[in-house]
């Protein structure tokens, strides 16, 4: 039986991200064989780094790997997943599927008709608190959930003006695509991905593109406001086909505190998840004895989420079967609503969530 010692792993897009990927897969036992970028000095950093080959050309790595791990700028997603899965390589793809939604309906069509599977990047939902909540509300303890509060709010948290990240033509949009998509899958991930049928959002651009944007610290250089064209907020409510709903709030920058709790109400019981300190707290009610309420603090231990998300996708390479979680089909839902919530704030009204005809995926 293959373990995961004997899979083949490549790194195809060499940034802070990808060496973040490349560092948990050394810690996981697995092969890192190479990476492949299209700028020499990544190649050249990866290569001191990990002593492993490097390539431009993405054929020569795929000859040389089982697996690849895609960590490129999201524009360039389709590009390098549809030519591994057609070389018959499995692939994790970091989140989010595309930077557009008919970019990524063709890296699911690709996803069909591969002989290798693809998984996408959402590591929260590995989380153990996560894992606890769905175990807990499979089991009945919540009843039926009928509204998330999904947050990811940062007060200034833009990740680096002037790069990729605030570019609409290469990353797809702002904070909604960049962290919004983490609150989105995770909010239909609690709910078992229900169709979505509505969705009315506005998005907002009030802070990246001002010379005057203050903050302490920021993930990358600050480059400037100069070419600073995409979003960093915005507000949505959305309506599923079973009568549940998800209202979200998303921001690179406001002016109010950090916050990265979802709260889930449901007709037994609720719960709140903190994403950032990994608290998790049930509220129950009950009429036994006298009626009472109870708050339950759960206690869980942290855990790497990109690390255990990586372990079962290396497991699943080493054992030929497709993971059957983080599937390209639950990807295609969230970027649908991200689709949505664009679609609506540029039209300034809600706007229906077209069921797509989306392949039977691996």
């Amino acid at each position: 039986m293959s373990t995961a010692s004997s899979v083949r792993v490549g790194i195809i897009g060499l940034g802070n991200i990808g060496h973040h990927h490349a560092d948990r897969l050394v810690d996981l036992g697995a092969e890192l064989v190479g990476g492949l970028d299209i700028q020499a000095e990544a190649r050249h950093r990866f290569t001191e780094k990990y002593d492993v080959n490097t390539y431009e050309d993405k054929n020569e790595l795929f000859d040389e790997v089982d697996a690849v791990i895609i960590t490129t700028p999201n524009r360039f997603h389709e590009e390098y997943a549809v030519a591994a899965l057609d070389a018959g390589l499995d692939v994790l793809l970091e989140k989010p599927l595309a930077h557009s939604l008919e970019s990524a309906q063709n890296i699911a069509k690709a996803a069909e008709n591969a002989d290798g599977f693809c998984m996408v990047g959402f590591n929260n939902r590995f989380a153990n608190p996560v894992e606890v909540f769905k175990h807990h509300y499979e089991a009945g303890r919540f009843g039926d959930i009928n509204h998330i509060e999904a947050n990811y709010v940062r007060r200034r948290g833009i990740p680096g003006r002037g790069s990729w990240f605030t570019s609409k033509e290469i990353a797809g949009g702002g904070a909604l695509i960049d962290i919004g998509v983490h609150a989105i899958d995770l909010a239909l991930y609690f709910l078992d991905f229900p169709d979505v049928v509505e969705v009315s959002g506005v998005t907002r651009s009030q802070f990246g593109d001002k010379e005057d944007y203050t903050f302490v610290e920021m993930w990358g250089d600050d480059i400037g406001p100069e070419g600073f064209n995409v979003d960093d907020s915005a507000t949505a409510f959305i309506r599923c086909a079973n009568g549940t709903t998800i209202s979200l709030e998303v921001a690179w920058a406001t002016n109010r505190p950090t916050n990265d709790e979802f709260f889930l109400r449901g007709t037994k019981g609720g719960a709140r998840f903190d994403r950032a300190s990994h608290e998790l707290n049930f509220y129950e009610g009950d009429v036994g004895g006298s009626n009472h309420l109870t708050t339950a603090d759960i206690d869980t231990q942290v855990n790497d989420t990109h690390k255990t998300e990586q372990k079962l996708f290396v497991e699943a390479v080493a054992a030929g079967e497709a993971p059957g979680r983080n599937t390209v089909e639950e990807a295609i839902s969230v970027q649908q609503v991200i689709d949505a919530i664009y679609r609506s704030s540029e039209e300034g009204r809600a706007v229906k969530v077209n069921s797509v005809e989306t392949p039977a995926v691996k």
